[in-house]
C-alpha cells in the first residue's frame, strides 16, 4: 500500500465506523471507486484496532463503573433479580444485545462476505434506511437515557443491529433508528449504539486476527502503526462531535447524505 491509501482508508474506518452511514459501504466503495489493491486482512485488523481503542478510551469511565458493577452482581447474585444497580444492568444490556448480530454472523458469515458487496445493494440499503433513520429522528416521542432500557427494548436493538451485516445499513444507524422509535432521546440512542460498538469490534477483529494466522502475505509495520492511529484518531474525535452536534442538528444531515450517495451508486452502477 502506499501512503495515500493507508491514510484514506484509515480516516475513513474512523469516521465512518460511528456515524449513521456505513462504514463497510464506504471501505467496499474505495476499492471499487480506485485502483488500489485490497488492503489485505493484516490492515483491517489495525484499523478495528484503532477504533475500539478510540471507544473504549471515550467511555472509559463509564466502561470502568459498568465493569465493577457487573462483577458485583455476579457475586452478589443480582444478576438474578435484573442485574443489580444501573450500571451492571446496563452493562447486562450490551452484553444481551450483542447475541443476535453474535449468532447471525457466524451462521451466515460466507453469504455476507460473498454475496451481499455489490454497490447496487449498497446504494438501496444507504437509502431505505436512511429514510427510516429520517422518520425515527423525526417521530421521536421519548427522553429514556440508556440506563433507561428495559429488556424488551435491549432485544429490539440486538436484533435491528443484526441487520448490519448488510452492507450500506450501518451498525450505529439502524441501532440508533430502532432506539429512537423505543422512546430514547438522540444522546441516549447515540451512547448506547457506541457501547454496543465495542463488542462487535472486538469480535470482528477476533475474527479477522483468525484469518490473518493463515495470511502469508508480510505485514507492513509502519503502514499499520500509522494506520492504527489514524484510524483510532478520527474515531475518537467523531464520537466526541458527533454527541454534540445531534443535540443541535439531529440526524437529518446524516439522512441526506445517504440518500445522495445511494442515489449516486444506483445511478453509476445499475
Amino acid at each position: 500500500m502506499d501512503w495515500l491509501q493507508v491514510v484514506v482508508l484509515s480516516i475513513v474506518q474512523g469516521l465512518t465506523e460511528f456515524l449513521p452511514i456505513s462504514s463497510s459501504a464506504h471501505l467496499i466503495l474505495v476499492p471499487v471507486l480506485t485502483d488500489w489493491e485490497d488492503q489485505g486482512l493484516a490492515f483491517d485488523v489495525a484499523l478495528h484496532l484503532g477504533s475500539l481503542t478510540a471507544v473504549v478510551l471515550y467511555f472509559r469511565h463509564e466502561l470502568a463503573r459498568m465493569s465493577a458493577s457487573w462483577v458485583g452482581s455476579l457475586r452478589s447474585g443480582a444478576w438474578r433479580r435484573g442485574g443489580g444497580d444501573p450500571d451492571a444492568r446496563l452493562a447486562w444490556w450490551v452484553l444481551l444485545a450483542t447475541l443476535p448480530v453474535c449468532v447471525i454472523g457466524f451462521t451466515f458469515r460466507d453469504q455476507v462476505a460473498l454475496g451481499m458487496r455489490s454497490p447496487v445493494l449498497i446504494g438501496v440499503s444507504l437509502i431505505g434506511f436512511g429514510l427510516l433513520l429520517g422518520y425515527a429522528d423525526w417521530r421521536r416521542r421519548g427522553g429514556k437515557s440508556e440506563y433507561q432500557l428495559g429488556l424488551k427494548e435491549v432485544l429490539i436493538i440486538g436484533g435491528a443491529q443484526a441487520l448490519a451485516l448488510i452492507p450500506g445499513t450501518s451498525r450505529s444507524g439502524i441501532t440508533i433508528t430502532a432506539a429512537l422509535l423505543l422512546g430514547m432521546t438522540r444522546e441516549g440512542a447515540a451512547r448506547f449504539s457506541f457501547l454496543l460498538s465495542i463488542p462487535v469490534i472486538a469480535l470482528a477483529g477476533g475474527l479477522e486476527v483468525t484469518g490473518l494466522i493463515r495470511d502469508p502475505r508480510p505485514i507492513d509495520l509502519p503502514a499499520l502503526t500509522v494506520g492504527t492511529l489514524l484510524a483510532g484518531l478520527s474515531a475518537y474525535l467523531c464520537i466526541h462531535y458527533f454527541l454534540v452536534a445531534i443535540k443541535r442538528i439531529g440526524m437529518q444531515p446524516f439522512v441526506v447524505y445517504r440518500i445522495v450517495l445511494g442515489l449516486w451508486l444506483l445511478w453509476v452502477f445499475w
